[in-house]
């Protein structure tokens, strides 16, 4: 039992696992970055959680996670919400605040499973980015580090789609992956529009497997969307690993030693 008025970052994530099995330390690292929480700190620089903050955190990510709301947004709510950030208890009538919020000494993920903290303090840089966040246009410039106009001719090629919520741009996990592997390709010389022959293939593959998938979708029971789900997976692993081999393939003319 933590008797002290405050938990660490690696205490915080323990208490968040449960609720949000994605989260990683450098998710809350980002969101202090951005000035959504502001941990105190100690004389040697480590970070302090109160409860409240805790409870920011926690509304942060279920306004990300439920409403897909980019963190502009977010922080907005936050900064209209009562002195604390926080509206308790929660009423469904207004538009911030969070529901259940509970006392982070009574969570009860506080204090178990030091292992699943461990495993996810080492999580790889591919899994330290959260997949239910979204990014207004400002924030996915800033995450990949592309010039506006690169992104617009991404978005122009259909090569990503941003979705509109009012006058904001939103922009998926998926697509922050695509304009970055999509810049890696332009700084080597490579321009937009051959990116689209990716795009192509990709629409193509989907298309066949979907001749497979949606006979099962349409018996619309739990069980046939299981079998569904089992069997896309299955066809996405065989189609990575047979454009991986025809690439090989292809070209091993060039390759050392063949």
């Amino acid at each position: 039992m933590n008797n002290r008025n405050y938990f660490s970052i690696g205490e915080v994530l323990g208490l968040l696992l449960e609720e949000f099995p994605d989260i990683t330390i450098s998710k809350i690292r980002f969101l202090e970055s951005q000035g959504l929480i502001e941990p105190e700190r100690s004389a040697s620089g480590y970070r302090k959680f109160s409860d409240t903050e805790i409870d920011r955190l926690r509304f942060i990510l279920r306004e990300q996670r439920e409403r897909y709301l980019p963190l502009k947004v977010i922080r907005n709510r936050l900064d209209g919400d009562t002195s604390d950030g926080i509206e308790r208890p929660f009423d469904d009538s207004a538009p911030r605040g969070i529901r259940n919020v509970s006392s982070a000494r009574t969570h009860p993920a506080a204090g178990k499973n030091v292992a699943r903290i461990a495993a996810a303090t080492s999580r790889t840089a591919a899994k330290e980015h959260d997949d239910t966040s979204s990014f207004n246009r400002s924030e996915l410039l800033a995450e990949v580090s592309v010039s506006p106009t690169v992104l617009k001719d991404l978005t122009a090629s259909g090569l990503v789609k941003p979705r509109m919520v009012g006058e904001v741009e939103l922009y998926s996990a998926n697509d922050r992956e695509i304009v970055r592997v999509a810049a890696k390709f332009i700084e080597f010389g490579i321009d937009v529009r051959h990116l689209k022959a990716w795009k192509h293939s990709a629409d193509r593959e989907i298309a066949l497997f979907e001749q497979r998938i949606v006979p099962i979708l349409r018996q619309r029971n739990p069980a046939a969307r299981q079998q569904a789900v089992t069997l896309l997976n299955e066809l996405l692993d065989l189609g990575q690993q047979l454009r991986a081999a025809l690439v090989a393939a292809a070209s091993s003319q060039y390759s050392d030693g063949r």
